[in-house]
């Protein structure tokens, strides 16, 4: 219970943090000013400039840290994150192709379909026949993979116009520059559905963790309930590239901090408090990169890459350590 208070209270923080500071400054007063009566510059902060995109990384945040927590105790491995397994590249690739060839389909909508596809092609790549693929055969694929999408990715930047291509560059890197509120309605909605759907099979999950003969013995589906886990975690996890780009690191490391800051035991309490994380890193990634360098605002994808990466080495360091690579 402490945990969860000391989460909220730092979300809460955050949040207040990222609508306060920038390159133009408000106090406390001046966005409760614009909060209660609509009327001066804490109106144009909270309903124009700042309210959206923070609106906006809370939810991409936090469909992102979901996502990899979902993953991650699906295959029972902490490098098992939709970022890692080329989940999110993939997603990432299918925008750029689409902006490239001039569809005008809903992003959501190709950020799954790319997400989808980039899953079924790890799975793919990594069967063996007759025998029950290593998790970790799976996040080296996806690797794989992810190098793969995102190279793609780099060759079709050059086939757009410079100004095109300029913007469609940061955004692959993860950004959340211009957000407005159709952007954070969208990741919200889509995101709701899907961590109600990501909660509603956290029965199953617990089964799987027992094992697959076990599960199966106790009636479960074992082959269809860990499609559906995954395909709802691909799901998460593009519904966030949608609105911010494919971001790194969040679904990494939000699983493993949530679970540890709450002391989370329980499947769903685990989801909730990856998600919280999420949208915890997401939103002081973003105020780092708008107010970091005055006057120069840069992409979230960096500041998470700068968190996120000594992250990674230190993780790989323990797995290395316990004899899991």
């Amino acid at each position: 219970m402490r945990g969860a208070l000391t989460l909220g209270l730092l979300l809460l923080a955050a949040t207040l943090a990222a609508l306060a500071l920038g390159q133009v400054r408000l106090s406390p007063a001046l966005l409760w000013q614009g909060l209660s009566t609509g009327e001066g510059p804490g109106a144009l902060v909270l309903g124009t400039i700042r309210g959206p995109r923070v609106l906006t990384a809370l939810g991409a945040g936090a469909v992102l840290g979901m996502s990899g927590a979902l993953f991650q105790s699906l295959f029972r491995n902490p490098l098992a994150a939709p970022d890692i397994m080329g989940f999110t590249a993939g997603a990432g690739l299918t925008i750029i192709a689409a902006i490239a060839l001039g569809l005008s389909l809903p992003l959501p909508l190709i950020a799954a379909g790319g997400g989808l596809l980039a899953a079924l092609l790890v799975v793919a790549l990594s069967h063996r026949r007759g025998h029950a693929t290593p998790p970790l055969t799976m996040i080296l694929v996806g690797l794989g993979v992810g190098f793969v999408a995102s190279a793609l990715s780099s060759f079709l930047l050059t086939l757009l116009p410079h100004t095109q291509a300029a913007e469609a560059q940061r955004w692959l890197t993860g950004s959340l520059a211009a957000r407005d509120w159709n952007h954070a309605l969208q990741v919200w909605a889509v995101g709701g559905v899907l961590g109600a759907l990501a909660l509603a099979q956290m029965r199953r999950l617990a089964a799987l963790q027992l094992g697959e003969d076990l599960a199966a013995g106790l009636g479960l589906r074992v082959g269809a309930a860990r499609l559906a886990l995954a395909g709802t975690g691909v799901l998460l996890a593009a519904a966030g590239v949608a609105v911010a780009g494919p971001v790194p690191f969040v679904a990494l490391m939000a699983g493993p901090l949530g679970i540890r800051l709450v002391a989370a035991r329980q499947l769903h309490t685990r989801l909730l408090a990856a998600a919280a994380t999420g949208a915890l890193v997401l939103v002081l990634a973003d105020l780092a990169a708008r107010a970091a360098l005055p006057g120069i605002q840069l992409p979230t994808g960096v500041m998470t890459g700068l968190l996120g990466a000594p992250y990674l080495l230190w993780r790989l360091s323990r797995e290395m350590e316990k004899g899991e690579l």
